[in-house]
């Protein structure tokens, strides 16, 4: 009977790819069922032969600890002074237009309480 081995919703396409490419490379039989038409299904990988849960579950954990450690590897590299310094560089006028908007709705939403007194 078939197992679920890996939940596909709200997993990166990257990802989902690169777990299917390690399954192949390993020789376990899955298959994969799709979210379907509204999305209301589960899109996930089955695995076929229960006897290979434990590799298989095996390599997919640690995978995904190599994918956690590179991503905390590159948001530790990443200062988030320089990266909003960097977007205002990139588009100073989209950048400024926003900050605009955030003080707009700011400003509509405390006029009121202000205007009680």
């Amino acid at each position: 009977m078939a197992k679920q081995l890996f939940r596909l919703r709200n997993v990166p396409e990257d990802e989902a790819e690169e777990i299917r490419q390690l399954l192949t490379e390993a020789q376990i039989d899955f298959y994969e069922t799709p979210g379907g038409n509204w999305g209301i299904s589960m899109p996930a990988l089955w695995l076929k032969d229960e006897t290979q849960w434990d590799r298989a579950k095996a390599l997919i954990d640690e995978y995904q600890q190599q994918r956690q450690a590179t991503a905390q590897a590159e948001a530790k590299t990443i200062d988030p002074l320089r990266a909003g310094w960097a977007r205002f560089l990139q588009s100073p006028l989209q950048f400024t237009l926003y900050i605009a908007l955030v003080a707009l709705v700011i400003y509509a939403s405390l006029m009121p309480f202000f205007s009680l007194g």
